[in-house]
Parts: structure tokens; sequence; C-alpha cells
């Protein structure tokens, strides 16, 4: 008799996103009269840069001539993008990160999802909470956890609390955890963390022989020159810490798919008896076996986001997205919200008025105003009472959201 893995069993109903996809469908075809106006799954709007978009039709060419076509690809990504990542986003900060440690791939929302694989099931997780939902899912979906609670936690997860008291950077775990969590900027509070705050972490990591996952999505977004943009720019990184980043809110990647992951080499994890184990050949084992690597074409356009005119194009989008965010950020503050990030970083986090639910609220505003946002609950049992709003989309349709946000008070 052929048995279902039960762990999938444990999860919750339905993933967030999907969820509010099925309610605003449900809405839309009772209410089809309704311009609706989404504010909630952050997916961008505004178009791919020029200078990227050059590049794909000349790979595409390329492709058509039997000298330049190319088939299978490395594993790990071509030599010509890797060099250019190694060079524009760690070099340039004083990260030192090789090419060979970086792995291309078709998004971090996979790679933080599968690199849970290479690490004993035995292992105990540390989240922050509110928290990216896939974080917390792939790990239910491995076996690394108990049941799911009534507020949502799952057994054998240890929920580090992100609150306006501890300006959404958590305080170290009370126990050693082995596999640590932390996105910075972070979804969904938009909260950035300072370098003393990733070196208390880092310091944490080495001495209880952990591993951090740095989800660094968002860095693009950080405004303020003091927030680090990747952990590695800190001491002592490079032995504790693997870090993800995309190309799909910088620069509009999500509907071409490219990311890479960076695995330091000389990274350890351990056996059961002690023996130091490195994750880069690991790591490369896994992704040698069950991926085929990034498309030649997409590689080129992500190459092109690091020339001169790409980079400068690319910028302008996501500053309207920031321009976006404290637009958002501004005209909830006169309305009498309580408000959070959209500084360094495309979202904004707000609390609920009058104590409401997170999925009240986003019923509320969706037949009242028309507008969608993302329930702060489907992230973790510490987003109740919050929602967090997207700032992509066009300037056009978050001035109207604002406006009929602001129409149900009067």
């Amino acid at each position: 008799m052929i048995k279902v893995n039960e762990n999938y069993l444990k999860l919750k109903a339905g993933y967030l996103f999907p969820e509010i996809a099925r309610r605003v469908k449900i809405f839309s075809q009772a209410n089809p009269q309704a311009k609706i106006i989404r504010l909630g799954i952050g997916d961008v709007t505004e178009p791919i840069a020029p200078a990227v978009i050059a590049a794909m039709h000349k790979a595409v060419d390329e492709m058509a001539e039997r000298e330049n076509f190319k088939g299978y690809g490395p594993e790990q990504g071509y030599d010509f993008l890797r060099n250019l990542i190694a060079e524009n986003d760690y070099q340039s900060r004083g990260a030192k990160i090789d090419a060979n440690e970086i792995f291309v791939s078709d998004g971090s929302k996979c790679d933080t999802g599968n690199l849970q694989e290479i690490f004993d099931i035995a292992n105990v997780i540390a989240v922050q909470d509110p928290v990216y939902p896939v974080y917390v899912d792939t790990n239910v979906m491995a076996g690394r956890t108990g049941a799911s609670l009534e507020s949502g936690a799952y057994e054998g997860i240890v929920y580090m609390p992100c609150t306006e008291e501890n300006g959404f950077v958590p305080q170290l775990p009370d126990r050693a955890v082995d596999l640590i969590y932390l996105c910075y900027p972070n979804n969904p509070t938009g909260a950035a963390a300072t370098k003393q705050q990733l070196k208390t972490w880092i310091d944490y990591a080495k001495k209880n022989k952990a591993i951090i996952l740095f989800d660094a999505a968002y860095e693009a977004y950080i405004t303020d020159s003091q927030m680090p943009h990747s952990i590695y720019e800190i001491d002592g990184a490079r032995d504790v810490a693997i870090e993800f980043r995309s190309y799909s809110k910088t620069a509009g990647f999500t509907g071409l798919r490219c990311a890479f992951t960076v695995i330091p080499q000389g990274l350890c994890a351990y056996t059961k008896d002690g023996r130091a184990a490195e994750l880069h050949p690991i790591w490369n084992r896994r992704h040698c076996t069950k991926f085929n690597g990034v498309s030649y074409v997409t590689q080129c356009a992500a190459a092109a986001t690091y020339s001169k005119q790409g980079k400068k194009q690319i910028r302008k989008s996501i500053d309207l997205y920031l321009n976006n965010a404290r637009v958002i950020r501004e005209q909830l503050k006169k309305l009498g919200y309580k408000v959070f990030g959209g500084v360094n970083a495309p979202y904004v986090w707000v609390q609920t008025p009058n104590r409401l639910g997170s999925w009240e609220f986003f019923d509320l505003l969706l037949s009242r105003a028309n507008v969608v946002v993302t329930p702060g609950a489907g992230f973790g049992a510490a987003g109740e009472g919050y929602f967090r709003i997207s700032a992509f989309n066009s300037p056009e349709n978050v001035e109207k959201a604002m406006q009929r946000i602001a129409e149900l008070y009067k």
C-alpha cells in the first residue's frame, strides 16, 4: 500500500498567498464591477529595464546561431554572471566572497525552501515571528516539526517574536538552536537590522555551532547608509551564514526567475560523531542532482543589471516603489494608523484599527475599499492584529488606494 508523506497533512489549509487569491476571486465574481487595487502579494508592476531587455534580445539571437547556441550550462551559473555578482554585490562592499561560492538559481523562494534538505532532520530551527511562510512550511513538509497548534504555530519550532518593543529584531533564543532564519530588510515588517544587531547573531551562531540562513532579497531597498546590505559585511559571518539574494524585487524578475545563494567555502555543519562537514560541496552535489541551471538568456539578463545603464534604470524603478512606500506610510499615519517599515524596504507594516483581526480587516478593506492587503496573521501568530501593504504598484494606484481607505472614515 502506497503511503503519503503525512507531514504535508500537518500544514494549515492553504498557503497564505493562494488563500488571498481565493478570497479575491470569490469577491470579484460576486462584484464584477469592482475595480480592485492589489497591494497584497509583493509582485512588481514596472517593466523590466531597457538595458536588460536589450541583453535578452541579443542572447535570443545568439541561440539562433549554431556557433553561439547554448545548451545545458553549468548548474552553478555561468562565470560571466557569477563574477559580476561577486564584484558588485560583495567585494565592492568589502565582503570577501568569491565567484565560486555563488550558486545561481531560479528563485530565492526555492533556495530558502530547499536548503533545509542538507541538514539533519533532528536540527532545531528558529524563525522570526511574523515570518515569510516558506521557511516554516518547508520544514513542516520535511518532518522537522510537530503538529500545528491552535495559535497557528508548530510544535518543535522556536519562534522569535518580532514586536514594536524590540524594533522587529528578535532577541536571541533562550535555548540552543541549530538553524536560524533571518530576513533583513524584513518581510513582512519592513524593518532593517544594523551591523551590531547582526554581529550579535553571528556570535550566537558561533557559540552554538549553528547556521544562519540569511534572506537578503530586499537589500536594494536599503536607504540608510549605516545598514549592511549583506551579512558578509560583518566579521565572522563567513563561518556561520548562508545568504540568499534575488533579482525579483531588485530588477523586476518575478516573471523571469533568477536568484543566487552564497555558501562560503569552509562553512561547516557536523556529523553525529562531531566531525566537521563542509556545506559548499554538499550543496553543490544537491544542486547538480536536482537542478539543470538557469537559462542562458535569463543569466544574460541578470548580467545586464550590473551595466551602467542597467543600474541606472533599475534604480529608477526601486525609487518609484520606495516613493510609493513613503506615500502609504504618510497617508496612513495621517489617518491615525500605527505604521512601521517602508523606509528600507518596499513593505509597510500596519496595526489594524480597533483591534480587528487581520483577516477580518482584510475582508473589510476588500469589500468596502476594494483594496487587497496581506493579513499579518498569515505570517505567524505575532502578526495577528497587523497587515502588510506592498508598495509594488503604480503611483496612481497607490494614491487611489489611499484615497479609498481615507473614505472609510468619512
